[in-house]
């Protein structure tokens, strides 16, 4: 797995941030957050914001799921400090799209992750415009790069 690019890890490129606690049951042995902990505190997150862009799973019958996950670790994490964690919508496809995440913690950048959401369901057509939109309006901002 590819180290992420340094432009994937600066909070401003992202339109929505989170402070999230940690817990002490979120450590391993070694007493650092560990990695289930880590893909837990980023699918908050990750659900947080769907559920801010309004349409998925409600009662018009649009659906969406996880197709793929990807978490990479920069450095360990630690108790009792919060983490931040910034999300934003890369890659806007026909059927699909990419929610993109970063976790800073004490000033800096300690994991990413990436998320392919596909929808099931209309099983015909692509992503309804009004949908669209607001997908595109939560894209990542290149000028921050």
């Amino acid at each position: 797995m590819a180290r992420p690019t340094s432009d994937r890890l600066p909070l401003n490129r992202y339109p929505v941030r989170i402070v999230i606690p940690t817990r002490f049951q979120d450590l391993d042995a070694m007493g650092h957050i560990n990695n289930v902990a880590f893909a837990a505190l980023f699918e908050d997150a990750r659900v947080r914001f769907n559920w801010s862009l309004g349409r998925l799973n409600r009662g018009d019958g649009f659906r969406a799921v996880v197709a793929r996950n990807e978490v990479n670790y920069l450095a360990e994490g630690s108790y009792p400090e919060d983490v931040e964690i910034a999300t934003g919508v890369g890659r806007i496809g026909t059927r699909s799209w990419d929610i993109l995440a970063v976790m800073h913690q004490k000033d800096r950048a300690i994991a990413t992750c990436d998320t392919t959401i596909v929808m099931t369901h209309p099983a015909d057509g692509g992503i309804p415009d009004d949908f669209r939109a607001r997908l595109a309006a939560m894209t990542l901002d290149d000028a921050a790069a």
